[in-house]
C-alpha cells in the first residue's frame, strides 16, 4: 500500500494537486498540517482516496486534531504537524511521543526541511513544504516486506 505524505502546502493547492497526481497508485494521503482550507477542495477531486489531516500552528480556528495515529496494513502512524514538540529544534520529544504511541512511522511538518530516517525501530518522516522553491513531499509503501519511505521533489 502507498501512503502520499504531504505538509505545510500553506494555500497551494496547485502542487498538492501535481503531487496527488504523481503518486496516483496511493490510497492514502496524509496532511501533516498548514494547509488553508485546499484540503476540502482536494478531497472532491479524488473521492477514492482517504484522507488524515492534522491541524498546524497556521491552521487558525481549524477543527483538526493536532495529533493522529492511523494503523495502515497492520502499521502505526502517528500523525503531527510538530510544532508542539518543538520539531524545528530536537526531534527527541517527538519520537518520545511516537514510542509511548507504539508508532512504526512518525510523520510531521512544520520545519519545511524533508527528513527521512530510522531509528531503532521507528522511521521518522518529515515531507517538507509542498510549496515554494524546492517543493517536497514523501511517499511510504508499506508491504508484506516492510515498510520504505522517500522524498521526491516536486516537478
Amino acid at each position: 500500500m502507498r501512503i502520499l505524505v504531504t505538509s505545510d502546502t500553506h494555500g497551494d493547492f496547485h502542487s498538492l494537486k501535481q503531487a496527488i497526481d504523481e503518486q496516483r497508485n496511493a490510497d492514502i494521503i496524509i496532511h501533516c498540517g498548514d494547509s488553508r482550507g485546499e484540503l476540502d477542495d482536494i478531497r472532491t477531486l479524488y473521492p477514492d482516496k482517504a484522507f488524515y489531516a492534522v491541524k498546524g500552528n497556521c491552521d487558525f480556528g481549524s477543527m483538526l486534531k493536532a495529533e493522529e495515529t492511523i494503523v495502515v496494513e497492520g502499521k502505526k502512524i502517528f500523525i503531527t504537524h510538530g510544532h508542539l514538540y518543538n520539531a524545528k529544534m530536537t526531534l527527541y520529544p517527538l519520537c518520545l511521543k511516537a514510542r509511548e504511541e507504539k508508532a512504526d512511522i512518525v510523520v510531521f511538518g512544520h520545519t519545511h526541511n524533508a527528513l527521512c530516517e530510522y531509528d531503532d525501530g521507528l522511521y521518522i518522516l518529515n515531507p517538507g513544504s509542498l510549496h515554494g522553491y524546492n517543493a517536497s513531499y514523501a511517499y511510504i509503501d508499506v508491504t508484506d516486506k516492510g515498510i520504505m519511505t522517500n522524498i521526491v521533489k516536486l516537478k
